[in-house]
């Protein structure tokens, strides 16, 4: 794919999906917090139990206030909740005892953090602090890789690719836009190809 198509889905997309994640949350560390609950987990699901969960502890010295079994109460509908309460504890531990209790800004440091891999990291680092990356989840691979963005095998190839073809001022929002797209239109399965706003640029259409 051309980077001129590449930048025109962008800006169809930008026309019809918001640039901003459908995560709840008031602070970075909340932010962080709500990223890693959403492992194999619906953002719907997450917001529902972190509505709870912050509105009783909501700062990293509350949450460093519960147990392992205390945290796993509040999380455990989001799944791989003892491993996610982990994480969140000794990753809220550095926050507090390394970064003086704010959650650190670049890359490098957030993937320091315990349960903090690149997706996360860049979705932190983007939203949060407005940097530019791109956080490759299931629908950022399956959907860049259908509609011809990238050929990547897998998530750290798809997001070097979709750095390559598309503008660095478009990469974190591009992220977002084809979260919804698949979302909405480009689904694992029986996708809208029909009513799909980038249907035109679609390589996958085109070969049909």
């Amino acid at each position: 794919m051309k980077k001129s198509t590449a930048k025109t889905i962008v800006d169809k997309l930008s026309y019809i999906f918001t640039d901003k994640p459908a995560l709840k949350f008031e602070t970075e560390y909340q932010l962080l917090v709500a990223v890693i609950l959403s492992a194999q987990c619906t953002d719907e699901r997450v917001n529902k139990v972190t509505e709870r969960l912050f509105k009783d502890y909501p700062t990293p010295k509350d949450i460093l206030s519960l147990s392992n079994e205390q945290l796993e109460g509040y999380i455990f509908s989001c799944g791989l909740y003892k491993s996610k309460a982990d994480h969140i504890l000794s990753a809220t531990k550095d926050i507090v005892e390394k970064f003086g209790g704010q959650v650190p800004r670049t890359l490098e440091e957030l993937r320091t953090l315990a349960g903090v891999g690149r997706k996360t990291a860049n979705v932190v680092y983007s939203v949060a602090f407005k940097g530019q990356a791109i956080a490759v989840d299931t629908h950022v691979f399956r959907v860049s890789n259908r509609i011809g963005l990238v050929k990547a095998e897998n998530v750290l190839a798809t997001e070097k690719g979709l750095m390559e073809i598309l503008d660095k001022n478009d990469w974190s929002r591009a992220h977002h836009y084809l979260i919804y797209l698949g979302r909405s239109f480009c689904k694992a399965k029986n996708p809208d190809c029909e009513n799909c706003p980038i249907n035109i640029e679609c390589q996958k259409r085109i070969k049909r």
